[in-house]
Parts: C-alpha cells; sequence; structure tokens
C-alpha cells in the first residue's frame, strides 16, 4: 500500500487532509472522508452563523482633505526644467510654468473598503520545508471579510459666480480589487511579521472557521472583483491571513492592514530631487493603514488563542501613558487609521 493511500485510510484527519492534497482528486473519490470536502474546497451548504459579537466590523473612513496634496511644488520642475523660467510680455508671469509648478493642487478619487474580523487564532499545521520534510508549527491567523459600501469620494468642480473652479466632494459607485498586506508587529520585541502564504493551512483553518464559506489567502483574494455593497444579504469577499514562526514570548501586538483604501500622503524632501533626476525621485509615500490592537495574557510555555484579546489591555490610569507610546497612539483605541 502507498503511503498516499495509508494516509488517507488510516492517518489522522490532518494527515488524511495533506494526503489527499499530495496524491489527487482520484483517491478523494475513492478514500472518502471528512477531510475530503475541506481539501478539495467548500460545500454547497449554508454558511455558518456567527454569534453576535464574533464578528468586528470596522468601515472605511474616507476624510475630504484625502482627495488632493498640495498645494506644493513640484521639483521635477522647478528644481529639473530651469530653463523654463521666464519673464512675458504680453502675460502674467504666473501664468508660466515654471511659476504654476511652485504651487500645484492634485487631485484625485478615494475609495475604501469596509473590514470585518474574527479573533485571531491558533493552529497546528505540518508545513512542508525546503528539505522536503514537513515541519509541525503553530500558526497564527485572521479569518476576515472585506465589503464594497460604495459612495467613494470623487472631486467634483464647481464654478461660483466670480468665475472660480472650486471642488466638492461627490460620491460615486465603482467595484473594486483588495491588494492586501497584512503586518504583525510586535510592540514588545519590535519584530514584524509578514503574512505568508501557506497551501497547507487553508484547508484545516478552512474545515475549523466554515466549510461552507471560501476562504482565499492574500493572492488568490487580489483577483476577486468587489461589487458595491448588494444589501443585508450581500456576505462579501472571505480570506485569510496567516503569520509563521511568530515569537512565543510577544504580549503586546498590532496587526496593520494595507490595501483597504487608496488614500495616502506624499513629502519631496529638500535636496531630494536633483536635475536629470527621473521623475518622483527622493519622494517619500505613506499609505493609510488600518492599525488593529490585540494583546495576550500568557507565557511563552503553552501559548493558546484563549489568551489573545483586541484592544489594548486595562490598566491603571497612570500607566496608561507607557502603553499609548509602546502602541504609537494618541488616545486609547482599539483600532484606528495611520499613515505608514
Amino acid at each position: 500500500m502507498s503511503l498516499c493511500r495509508m494516509f488517507l485510510r488510516f492517518g489522522t484527519p490532518q494527515k488524511r487532509v495533506l494526503a489527499a492534497l499530495s496524491c489527487g482528486a482520484a483517491f478523494l473519490m475513492v478514500f472518502g472522508s471528512g477531510a475530503t470536502t475541506s481539501a478539495q474546497g467548500p460545500t454547497a451548504g449554508r454558511p455558518r452563523a456567527l454569534a453576535p459579537g464574533v464578528l468586528t466590523v470596522i468601515p472605511p473612513r474616507l476624510e475630504e482633505e484625502e482627495m488632493y496634496s498640495g498645494p506644493i511644488s513640484l521639483p521635477e520642475i522647478s528644481v529639473g526644467m530651469p530653463e523654463l523660467a521666464w519673464t512675458p510680455h504680453f502675460m502674467a508671469k504666473s501664468e508660466t510654468i515654471a511659476e504654476r509648478a511652485k504651487s500645484v493642487v492634485l487631485r484625485r478619487n478615494v475609495w475604501g473598503l469596509e473590514f470585518a474580523f474574527k479573533p485571531v487564532r491558533m493552529i497546528y499545521v505540518d508545513v512542508p520545508q525546503p528539505s522536503g520534510r514537513l515541519e509541525r508549527k503553530l500558526i497564527w491567523y485572521m479569518v476576515y471579510r472585506v465589503r464594497n459600501p460604495g459612495r467613494h469620494l470623487a472631486p467634483e468642480p464647481q464654478v461660483d459666480k466670480f468665475g472660480h473652479t472650486l471642488y466638492a466632494p461627490g460620491a460615486v459607485n465603482f467595484s473594486r480589487h483588495f491588494f492586501p498586506t497584512f503586518v504583525l508587529r510586535s510592540h514588545d520585541f519590535g519584530k514584524e511579521y509578514l503574512d505568508r502564504v501557506i497551501p497547507t493551512a487553508i484547508p484545516l483553518i478552512q474545515q475549523r472557521e466554515d466549510r461552507n464559506t471560501p476562504l482565499y489567502n492574500t493572492v488568490e483574494i487580489s483577483r476577486m472583483q468587489i461589487p458595491v455593497d448588494g444589501g443585508p444579504d450581500d456576505r462579501g469577499v472571505w480570506g485569510v491571513a496567516t503569520w509563521e514562526d511568530v515569537d512565543p514570548r510577544i504580549d503586546f501586538f498590532s496587526v496593520y492592514i494595507q490595501g483597504l483604501t487608496n488614500a495616502y500622503k506624499f513629502v519631496d524632501p529638500e535636496g531630494g530631487y536633483k536635475k536629470g533626476d527621473p521623475p518622483g525621485t527622493g519622494r517619500l509615500f505613506a499609505t493609510k493603514t488600518l492599525q488593529l490592537n490585540f494583546w495576550r495574557a500568557g507565557d511563552m510555555q503553552n501559548p493558546t488563542e484563549d489568551e489573545i484579546r483586541y484592544g489594548l489591555p486595562l490598566v491603571e490610569a497612570a500607566e496608561q501613558s507607557q502603553y499609548l507610546t509602546m502602541y504609537e497612539q494618541q488616545t486609547w483605541v482599539d483600532h484606528q487609521w495611520v499613515y505608514r
């Protein structure tokens, strides 16, 4: 009997899932098991109903000032093209390109997605190694949902009675893609962990969380078109972020999520751009990011998911400033939008 057949017949549920993934669909048809549905994907049943409070929903927060940058000076013109500076005889100097480049307002549409998540959990997974062997690891993961509520912001030009063009925020609806980046940052040890795609973990998490709802990893979910919210029955798109080799000593951490909005800021440092440089050289960008705060009350000997709490730890008022500094916050909140 081959190793695949032996695992499928007599192995633990986890080994049967791994064997099914390795040996192909033919074995799944012959040796049906509870792990078969997990390996093949969600069933056609109804999604699992969640109890109140299990899912934390964070709506997008779009600001009017995120629709523009400026007035700013464009160094690509003011520094890179000094020959454009001249004094005209038949029009105002302020109308020349060189002068207009000193005070430019860049406008853009701003969109945002709703993010909802379940508590951070842990699961043991046999992860393939470069040597070809499987290593049993404790994987941290977070199941989440994204929805497109619509009513994104777009600048609408309006001409006042003096002939000046002004811009007001208008609401527009369009579908979006979600290109996520998940970073788990330890505040007590200064470590950061980027979400990793772990194919062997997805079927196990799928079976544990909801066998009837597809869970996409950070690569797969980027291919999904997210239409405008279809109402209360719209389940959105579900995904899972996974982290590997997380330090078990971590007690205070945050999860930073990028890709929920296209809002950004940038600055041009003095001397960052020099004549002859490609456009944009030296420019520093910061992306609007959702920061979710967590803490855990356990130890490194026996880490369990039940010890993880959403929000900041409950401490005396005298200690709050210490934790605000640790989490890089100004106020005592569970989550915040930051630029990083």
